[in-house]
């Protein structure tokens, strides 16, 4: 276990330095390549995430899962390309991103949960696995998890392959409370808007370092924003709504358009 622990650490160390060789090199320390940490980051972020989870359930329901599964990764792949091209942030670039990062983390979690029989209390702690490999990689090789010091390409990678994962983790997760352990979406929902307040509360009154406050808060994003959107879009005989999960999709996609628009006017380009 323990080798295989290692091996993994190793294997993200030499996938960062194969692609700080492959970028674009970059000055550092006169460039960011991520938002402000603001109330508005986190109103997109969460509203992100009910978005990716009820599209990617509205396309899989309409057409076989291998078509829109392998559209969205490779649009994930061009929308990342596209990112780590930037030489700064640049708000639509880095949206745009996020939001097919939200699509694919839930097709990827809904994929093993359905194709693959893999239970969500079985998926979710492999997701939390791969997350801790992934940070442990990241502080070996920068000795930093903060958000405020992405400036190198490896950085930029270990950032973004932590968001991806975190999505993964928090879809799983989200269906593990609200369909394994039946809970029900709006209850979930709550449970993870308290849960998400907390790191927040512990950060300001407690001494909780930054960065720790923020990774928490922003895994707990994934199942709260995805909880709501569900039940919204689910049926009521699935405890929702019954609003469909095409238009809850297409009034969440709009509201995150105004808001992005909004936010690159508040933002130098």
């Amino acid at each position: 276990m323990q080798s295989a622990l290692m091996n993994s650490l190793m294997l993200l160390s030499k996938t960062g330095n194969a692609l700080e060789r492959i970028l674009p090199t970059r000055t550092q320390g006169n460039w960011s390549k991520v938002p402000e940490v603001t109330a508005l980051f986190w109103v997109i972020k969460i509203l992100s995430t009910g978005m990716g989870e009820t599209g990617a359930d509205y396309v899989d329901k309409k057409f076989n899962p291998i078509y829109p599964v392998t559209l969205a990764m490779i649009i994930l792949a061009l929308s990342l390309k596209w990112q780590f091209g930037k030489e700064k942030f640049v708000t639509a670039t880095y949206w745009f991103a996020v939001v097919m990062v939200s699509v694919c983390g839930t097709m990827v979690a809904d994929a093993l949960h359905v194709a693959l029989g893999v239970p969500y209390s079985i998926s979710t702690p492999l997701f939390a696995l791969a997350l801790i490999l992934i940070f442990a990689g990241w502080w070996i090789s920068e000795h930093t998890l903060s958000i405020h010091s992405i400036t190198s390409p490896r950085r930029e990678m270990f950032y973004w392959l932590t968001v991806i994962t975190t999505f993964a983790l928090g879809t799983a997760a989200g269906d593990l409370t609200a369909v394994t352990l039946h809970m029900g979406y709006l209850s979930s929902g709550i449970m993870f808007a308290a849960l998400f307040l907390i790191p927040g509360v512990l950060y300001k009154f407690r001494g909780l370092t930054e960065v720790t406050a923020f990774w928490t808060a922003y895994i707990i994003t994934r199942p709260f924003g995805a909880s709501f959107a569900d039940w919204m879009g689910v049926t009521k005989v699935r405890g929702g709504l019954d609003w469909g999960t095409g238009p809850v999709t297409i009034v969440l996609a709009l509201i995150i358009c105004v808001l992005i628009w909004v936010s690159a006017r508040k933002t130098p380009q």
